[in-house]
Parts: structure tokens; C-alpha cells; sequence
């Protein structure tokens, strides 16, 4: 009798041991997932480089960090833009040369990333290829060549810059030629609350130039670009070309 007792005490309990360890698993996976969110959404969050915009100082396929405290919190920082934040909240206003991630203002849906040069107030007008902020040039110094292959595969040959903006950001520039429409711009005055924003490849971004960007307002912007930590010549998805793909040199570059 107490043999039996001991089985079925054996099998009664087996069940109920079960049961805890899966519920231990789904609250340990459910913690895991909370916590993901609340990184991503309030800390940093990883983004990938589709376009050659941000050449040379971000390349087709690097991976980057974005610091999403250091302008604080719109809607904008949380996934899918769920509209519980109104406004910006603990807002600190972007330094002139943060590589900034933001919201596109047409559709507030798209991801875009770019140069800040232009901060509210501020009267911004390219000149012969030189970049004016309030009427003065900003400083630009020849340093080199630069070739670099689009993503439809096409080759562009370029002249490399160091451009230095008036609070002493010093970062590099390409550009193809100082005579394409790009280069001689109207001079845009940028609303208080917005910000302008410029790519690095001079000649071949669609940024606060172009209508279908514009100024970009406060509210949409999302972080400024940390660090990469990752960086692929080619695509993600065949690793087994890693070995000749990966850019090992850029892995934890700081993004300047």
C-alpha cells in the first residue's frame, strides 16, 4: 500500500513540475522580451546603412548603435511611432555635426539619417559646392581622391574634403563636382523647433535640400549614431563570404 502511495504521489507531482518549469520558461522569455523593448526603445537601437548618402563616413552595410536619450523621447522613440508620448519629453537640442537618426516628415514612417547643420534660427546656403551657415563659408579643405561603388554598381570618382562647422566639428565630405543644382541652393531659414540636416556625400543625398525632407522638426528625430558594430561589404544573409566581406576595421568605430 505504501509502495502505491509512492508511485502515484511520484506521477501526481511530475505533472504539476512541468507545468512550472514552462511557466518559468515564458516568464523568463517574457522578461527577456520586456527588457529588449525597453532597450530599444528608451536606450539604443541597432539600424543598418542602405545607401550610399553618408559616404565616407557611413558605409552601404555597416550597423549602428543610436543613442535614443540623447534628444529624449517622442513618439518617434517607441515601435511603430505608438503615438503615448506627446510632444518630446526630457528634450536636450542636437549639437551642429551629430549624425542624427530621424523620422522622414513626408510620411514619419521612414527611417532617415543624416548630418545636422543647421540648427533653429540659422540661415543655410550652399555656394559653389560650399556649405554657408549665416552667411559665412564654412571651411573646407581638399584632402584627397575618393572612389566608391554605388549599390546599382556603378563606380564614382570624388574629391575628399574636411569640412570644419563653425563650433569646431571636424568630419569628411566627398563631393563629384561643385556645379550640379545641389550645389547652389537657395538660402533656407530654418524654422524654430527644426533642425537641417546634410549627407556627406554631397552630391548624391536627398536631405533638407529636397523638398521631400525639408526641415526636420524636433519630434521626429529618433537619436544621434554611436558607434558601429558591425559592417558588411555585400550581403548579410551569405555568410559563408564573411571571410571577405566583413569589414573588420570598421567593427566598434565610433561614428563622427
Amino acid at each position: 500500500m505504501s509502495d502505491k502511495l509512492d508511485v502515484d504521489e511520484l506521477l501526481d507531482g511530475k505533472p504539476a513540475n512541468d507545468e512550472e518549469s514552462l511557466w518559468d520558461t515564458i516568464k523568463t522569455v517574457g522578461y527577456a522580451v520586456l527588457f529588449a523593448i525597453v532597450v530599444r526603445a528608451f536606450v539604443y537601437e541597432p539600424f543598418s546603412i542602405p545607401s550610399g548618402s553618408m559616404i565616407p563616413t557611413l558605409l552601404v552595410g555597416d550597423y549602428l548603435f543610436v543613442s535614443k536619450m540623447s534628444y529624449g523621447y517622442s513618439k518617434h522613440s517607441l515601435p511603430f511611432s505608438m503615438p503615448l508620448i506627446p510632444g518630446r519629453v526630457m528634450y536636450e537640442m542636437p549639437e551642429r555635426g551629430d549624425v542624427a537618426v530621424f523620422k522622414l516628415p513626408a510620411d514619419n514612417k521612414t527611417d532617415f539619417i543624416k548630418r545636422i547643420v543647421g540648427l533653429p534660427g540659422d540661415t543655410i546656403q550652399v555656394r559653389g559646392g560650399v556649405l554657408h551657415i549665416n552667411g559665412q563659408p564654412v571651411q573646407r579643405k581638399r584632402i584627397g581622391e575618393y572612389v566608391y561603388r554605388a549599390t546599382n554598381g556603378t563606380f564614382h570618382s570624388t574629391v575628399r574634403y574636411e569640412e570644419t562647422l563653425p563650433n569646431g566639428v571636424t568630419h569628411e565630405i566627398i563631393e563629384e563636382s561643385d556645379s550640379m543644382p545641389q550645389d547652389n541652393t537657395q538660402v533656407y531659414r530654418v524654422p524654430e523647433g527644426h533642425f537641417f540636416g546634410m549627407g556627406d556625400n554631397r552630391d548624391n543625398s536627398t536631405d533638407s535640400r529636397f523638398s521631400m525632407v525639408g526641415f526636420i522638426p524636433k519630434e521626429n528625430l529618433v537619436g544621434r549614431a554611436e558607434s558601429l558594430f558591425f559592417s558588411i561589404d555585400g550581403s548579410f544573409w551569405k555568410f559563408w563570404s564573411w571571410p571577405w566581406s566583413l569589414r573588420f576595421e570598421r567593427f566598434f568605430d565610433a561614428v563622427d
